[in-house]
């Protein structure tokens, strides 16, 4: 499968969409929340390093992508299908997505939430618990924390970027 990003733009985007990632999975995990800070830091990200990374004329396309993404996700929030913050986050992750890489996203996010899901539950089972004894997702019955998901997933698919773009 082709990756359509450039490895140009994954490498500028990376270093610093990896932090901001890092923060929503660790918030999620730890409050079952992600911060609107932390998507707005996001947001800022793309409209600066986007505006430097990105041919002139994909640019505006990219908040296009943005702004489809944020109304399917308030759609999808209402409807009780996923958190507000998950739906925040998925739209501003939007313009980082090349369009012809939606099939790989796709299969990254596939794979990597499960993978995600079953650390998540294996650790919650065993005495690892013990370093973040504290975490509400833990104890937050059968919910998910989609964060730990959906900031990976973005970190992953940017990795093969740098890596295999072209």
């Amino acid at each position: 499968m082709a990756v359509h990003i450039t490895s140009a733009q994954a490498l500028w985007f990376l270093p610093f969409v990896l932090p901001i990632c890092l923060w929503v999975v660790w918030s999620d995990l730890r409050s079952m929340k992600i911060p609107n800070k932390a998507v707005l830091a996001l947001l800022a990200v793309f409209a600066v390093i986007g505006f430097i990374a990105l041919p002139l004329e994909d640019y505006p396309w990219r908040w296009l992508y943005f702004l489809i993404v944020l109304t399917i996700g308030i759609f999808a929030n209402a409807a009780g299908l996923m958190g507000a913050g998950d739906s925040k986050f998925l739209a501003a992750a939007a313009p980082f997505i090349d369009p012809g890489d939606l099939a790989l996203i796709s299969m990254i996010f596939a794979t990597n939430t499960v993978a995600c899901y079953v650390t998540h539950r294996i650790v919650k089972h065993s005495p690892l618990r013990a370093m973040a004894p504290t975490w509400e997702s833990w104890s937050s019955g059968n919910k998910f924390p989609m964060g730990f998901a959906l900031g990976s997933s973005l970190v992953i698919y940017l990795g093969f970027g740098a890596v295999l773009g072209q």
